[in-house]
């Protein structure tokens, strides 16, 4: 299970008419204009991780995580601002009757807190069943329903139980509301984590008055939640960072690319073929214009292009199958070239691709297929960026001076002309989408040059 899989979060459960009654009161007492404030101050406590992220969080929180936020508002939170719990103030209501039902279970849900808890055996599962907290090995009788059928021994449960009124020592309890399920192997990383606070915390006081894991949980229940948070926002981020890109033919796609300028063509060809791992590309340009490809380095990757360098008459185009790829190359450029080459910008923000349910709960790496367009808009989108400034930048090939300074004489003109044509028929798009990416006519307005209305030959 995929802790970003949606369809695999968790389950609602059906709460006894009573709870459900004090629930709603509460939930109503909890938007009251006095309350407000300290209802906000929880919920995002609650729900920190997401809510530090703002806007830039990549998921929101599940209906359960919040529903479970909203419960330790009910039955945990301690106001700031010197007010009664919500618990505490409704008992203390005299203006409207409560019935009996619901005030029975009052006391239960104020000492009730939120538990990791795992699902053992049971003889019958659909009535009673048996459940076990991770934290200090409880073992609950848990009423069931139609929920528990989806459930098997072992599975880990992030829930809040509730006593059955009346005998405060009893193992009988209901789930509240919901609860988000978690395979074992995350159970325990949860529970571990959240050990982990829980030593640190005791160590900064000087006291272990949370050794007891009741006590803990009642006071700092919302750090379950914290963790969870953290390990689904960490599980998406594996499934991204693990999609492989692919081309339609199925090569990988090289979305990480690098810029540079140049003057020193032929140092730069004889060192560039000196690179380790690295070989002459099949797929040669013209005479003026190197390639040179790095293969991946296991022998299940041999066969794939991992990286590419293209060497022009006055630029250097890395290509790459992965940022960290292109950081090594670049370090490895910089140490063998140093001021020979001048870095002109980088794109290493992969295609964007919406991750569905089944590619979530997949066992295996994501495989995205890049087309044409979408591989334009990344290489224009780059070039628009690289270029933005071209025309006042000081360019090697032109002795230093700006291309915008140079064009100012005839001669120079004719000179920044020739380096624009250059760069066009050398666009790394004539390769990867049969035409240029970015329109160069833009650089040669800057400059005062005419348009050029006819396609240049491809390199």
């Amino acid at each position: 299970m995929k802790l970003a899989n949606e369809s695999e979060a968790g389950f609602w459960a059906p709460l006894p008419p009573g709870l459900d009654g004090l629930i709603a009161r509460l939930e109503i007492l909890s938007l009251s204009p006095m309350f407000q404030a300290q209802r906000d101050l929880a919920l995002r406590q609650a729900l920190r991780p997401y809510v530090e992220a703002g806007g830039a969080a990549p998921l929101p929180p599940y209906a359960q995580e919040v529903e479970l936020a909203a419960w330790s508002v009910y039955a945990d939170y301690y106001p700031q601002d010197g007010q009664l719990t919500l618990i505490e103030q409704l008992r203390d209501v005299i203006t409207e009757h409560i019935p009996d039902e619901e005030r029975a279970w009052m006391d239960s849900l104020k000492h009730s807190y939120l538990d990791l808890v795992e699902v053992c055996p049971s003889d019958s599962p659909n009535t009673i069943l048996s459940c076990r907290s991770l934290g200090d090995r409880r073992v609950y009788e848990v009423r069931g329903g139609d929920f528990s059928q989806r459930l098997q021994p072992g599975q880990v449960l992030l829930t809040r139980f509730v006593q059955m009124p009346g005998d405060p020592e009893t193992n009988k309890v209901v789930i509240g509301a919901c609860a988000l399920l978690l395979t074992a192997a995350e159970g325990r990383t949860l529970l571990e984590a959240t050990n982990g606070y829980r030593r640190e915390m005791e160590i900064n006081a000087g006291s272990f008055e949370l050794g007891d894991w009741h006590e803990f949980a009642k006071r700092f229940g919302h750090m379950l939640l914290w963790i969870y948070a953290q390990m689904r926002l960490g599980t998406l981020l594996k499934v991204v960072a693990d999609i492989r890109y692919r081309t339609a033919d199925g090569a990988r796609h090289l979305y990480a690319l690098a810029l540079y300028e140049h003057r020193e063509f032929t140092f730069l060809r004889d060192q560039l073929a000196g690179f380790e791992g690295v070989e002459a590309d099949s797929g040669q340009g013209a005479c003026a214009t190197m390639r040179w490809i790095q293969r991946g380095a296991s022998s299940a990757d041999h066969a794939s292009v991992v990286a590419r360098f293209t060497l022009t008459p006055t630029q250097l185009w890395v290509e790459t199958d992965s940022h960290e790829r292109l950081d090594a190359l670049k370090h490895q450029l910089a140490a063998t070239f140093g001021f020979s080459l001048h870095f002109r910008g980088e794109a290493a923000d992969p295609p964007p691709h919406r991750l569905s349910a089944d590619e979530l709960n997949a066992d295996q790496a994501v495989q995205v297929v890049v087309t044409p367009d979408q591989d334009a808009v990344l290489l224009r989108t780059f070039l628009e960026t690289a270029y933005l400034d071209w025309s006042d930048r000081e360019a090697p090939v032109l002795d230093g001076k700006t291309p915008r300074h140079a064009a100012t004489t005839p001669a120079g003109r004719e000179q920044v002309g020739r380096l624009i044509d250059e760069m066009e028929r050398n666009d790394l798009g004539w390769r990867r989408i049969g035409k240029p990416a970015f329109d160069y006519n833009l650089l040669r307005g800057h400059v005062g040059l005419d348009a050029v209305r006819k396609e240049q030959a491809s390199a």
